[in-house]
């Protein structure tokens, strides 16, 4: 095999390939393998240069091209995928992740963000070594702290084998498919490799693709991820790997949890580490002394938001394997390393005002607006209080000085009081500050037991109504279901079907198609299904899950209207606690008297209980836009899921088809583009039915 600094000999695809290639068709298969292998080889060479050596020999048309080339190899003559750059798109979805025990534990690390705690660290390692009759030099190697997902990875005979996350330091989660997708992950080893080798590193999403991510959630509707790092975690747990391949991850490596030959030093496995074809970052030094360590620490601060990828400190490691080995661990973590953390991104402020905000489960949230102050490169003017018991236990008031952090370097949160003005602290309100109803407690967290009498519940009630996880009425979101209700034309849900093309087309922004176009997607829900009508209902403690499960056991509104709270704890994952919630919601007289008014507008499609029709659409997933003819989109709804397939209300990577009838929305159509996800007409639709032996 070629060395790193060599590219593969005799390969046509590696230094100016000619992409023009000849039909597939025409090929014999064993020209087809011979072309499929030098692909791969060059496809893994061109990774290599692109991602641990920043040193692209082609443009990405050209890789693109070879890439597609070797896709349709594979496809056209069988060929064995495992281990294929073809497999970073994402194999089949799992049903969930199974758990793995590591070869070797992943340990803590100990921390502190005091220099002098790393003074002690050096101290203790001295003691230690020279307790152990060590003589060697005393270095350490330094590196990032990366604010991601540590993962082990293990190579056999140089092939990606299987990854495994962190876990409780013992076993993790078996994410190999999910890994495999992400294009700084070889799946072959290059160079003098060792047979068998188990890697650390580190899965993060980089800045400048978590800010794109963030963005096509908002427009597609969707809550944007709090941090880099919950958009890596959340992406590397999804089952469907395609998921994984559409989402912008990336691998640095630091360590060898095991291998079969020995290494001297960590900086050893520095450098062999890209050799092998494994990314490394570039921000590592080797440190004469414990000084050398602290001084590295405080130079990655200063160039911390010039990187492209989160960090929250910098690890200090003892470069001596052989002295590491003396020293040993603790069951939590290694004595010969340490984490010397960055100062948490706070700042310091005055609280101008508190407000109280109701949400539309009447939940009250305190907020603290704040002189504005640069917290971590971001301007802060509002912080979270939590709930009154916070309030309390940080003794905040009006006019108070503050620290205010960044919680995960991204919601900021006030932390304490550094100079208070009052004696005391905030009052909080003992009535809604929305309804002036009595506030009533439950713990630490305090509601507004209105519900639809309260202007900011029946507001959050409507965008939820209109949402994509409830009826996903499109062009209906918060800032135009605010107009409509300061212009007067709706405050509950039951007056968005009296609204008419006229009253819509005569407000400010609006023109006349937009509101032809908001009329026809309200005509659409006017029979929604049951499960979609108990989500937009906004039940508390009832998402979408809990809803079809009640409409499967009821089958009807007025049946799981009725249901008292035994009846309601028979339906599977309804326990006391919703089963409470969901009556005390219907018992309330304010909210009858909306859902009766609604009820006039819409008819929720009953569910056949006692009918079992087989699993012929077991595991696949349904999304439906526009109106149908041949049935009601909650017909088509119930259709699928009596058959063992899902309907969903938006497309994601885990949909397989979107069923498009007429007046169709245009953002379900062009989430289905950008997941390719197979579009069908409804006599498609009703074919594909027909073909699993369904009949309507």
């Amino acid at each position: 095999m070629a060395t790193p600094e060599e590219a593969p000999a005799d390969n046509p695809y590696v230094e100016e390939p000619n992409t023009e290639f000849e039909p597939v068709e025409s090929l014999r298969e064993s020209a087809a393998r011979e072309q499929a292998a030098a692909l791969r080889e060059a496809i893994q060479y061109h990774d290599y240069r692109y991602y641990v050596e920043n040193d692209p020999l082609i443009g990405d048309r050209t890789y693109d091209a070879l890439f597609a080339r070797l896709a349709d190899l594979e496809a056209a003559f069988d060929l064995p995928t495992e281990n294929s750059p073809t497999q970073r798109v994402g194999g089949a979805p799992v049903d969930e992740l199974d758990t793995v025990e590591h070869v070797a534990p992943m340990r803590s690390l100990d921390q502190s963000g005091e220099a002098e705690a790393v003074r002690e660290f050096d101290d203790r390692v001295r003691r230690g070594l020279a307790d152990a009759g060590y003589d060697g030099s005393i270095r350490y190697r330094c590196e990032p702290k990366f604010d991601g997902l540590s993962i082990e990875i293990v190579y056999e005979d140089g092939a990606y084998d299987r990854a495994v996350t962190r876990g409780d330091g013992q076993r993790g989660d078996d994410v190999t498919a999910q890994v495999r997708t992400i294009p700084s992950v070889p799946q072959r080893l290059r160079g003098d490799y060792p047979e068998f080798l188990a890697v650390r590193g580190e899965v993060y999403m980089p800045r400048d693709g978590f800010q794109e991510l963030n963005r096509e959630r908002v427009e597609r509707g969707e809550d944007p991820f709090a941090n880099p790092r919950n958009a890596a975690a959340g992406t590397l747990r999804q089952l469907d790997p395609a998921v994984v391949a559409r989402r912008p991850l990336a691998v640095f490596f630091f360590a060898v949890l095991d291998a079969s030959r020995p290494f001297d030093s960590h900086t050893g496995i520095y450098e062999r580490l890209p050799e092998w074809g494994l990314r490394v970052t570039e921000r590592t030094e080797l440190v004469a002394d414990v000084e050398g360590a602290i001084d590295y620490r405080d130079r990655l601060l200063d160039d911390r938001e010039e990187l492209d990828y989160e960090i929250d400190g910098a690890v200090v490691t003892l470069d001596d394997r052989e002295a590491c080995d003396l020293l040993g661990s603790t069951s939590r973590a290694p004595r010969w390393a340490f984490a010397y953390k960055f100062p948490a991104r706070s700042g310091r402020t005055t609280v101008r005002d508190v407000v109280v905000q109701v949400g539309r489960t009447g939940r009250l949230t305190p907020v603290a607006l704040l002189d504005p102050v640069d917290v971590g490169g971001v301007t802060v003017s509002r912080a979270s209080l939590h709930n009154p018991e916070e309030i309390a236990r940080l003794g905040v008031d009006i006019g108070d000085e503050v620290h205010v952090e960044r919680a995960g370097d991204v919601i900021p949160d006030v932390t304490e009081v550094v100079e208070a003005h009052s004696e005391g602290h905030f009052e909080f309100p003992g009535a809604c500050p929305e309804c002036d109803t009595p506030i009533e407690r439950e713990g630490p967290l305090a509601f507004c037991p209105a519900g639809f009498g309260c202007p900011a519940q029946r507001e959050g009630a409507i965008q939820h109504y209109a949402s994509r996880e409830a009826t996903d009425v499109e062009g209906l979101g918060e800032q135009r279901v605010e107009q409509l209700i300061a212009e007067g034309l709706v405050s509950e849900p039951a007056d968005l079907y009296e609204l008419s093309v006229e009253d819509l087309a005569a407000l400010e922004g609006w023109g006349e198609k937009s509101a032809e176009n908001l009329v026809a997607e309200l005509e659409v829900t006017r029979e929604p299904s049951l499960a979609e009508f108990l989500t937009a209902l906004g039940i508390p403690e009832v998402g979408a899950t809990t809803a079809r499960e009640l409409a499967r056991h009821f089958g009807s509104f007025e049946a799981v209207r009725e249901a008292n709270e035994s009846e309601l704890q028979e339906v599977p994952d309804v326990g006391p606690t919703v089963a409470s919630a969901v009556r005390e919601y219907f018992d309330n007289e304010e909210t009858a008297a909306v859902i009766d008014r609604l009820l006039g507008h819409v008819d929720p499609q009953e569910v056949d209980v006692d009918r079992d029709d087989g699993g012929a659409l077991e595991d696949e997933t349904f999304v439906f836009t526009g109106s149908l003819d041949a049935f009601t989109r909650s017909e088509a709804q119930d259709v699928v899921e009596r058959h063992g397939g899902s309907a969903t209300s938006s497309v994601s990577g885990n949909t397989d088809y979107l069923v498009v009838g007429e007046n169709p929305g245009q953002t379900k159509r062009d989430d289905a583009e950008v997941e390719d996800v197979p579009m069908l007409s409804e006599d498609e639709f009703v074919s594909l039915l027909d073909e699993r032996g369904i009949s309507i």
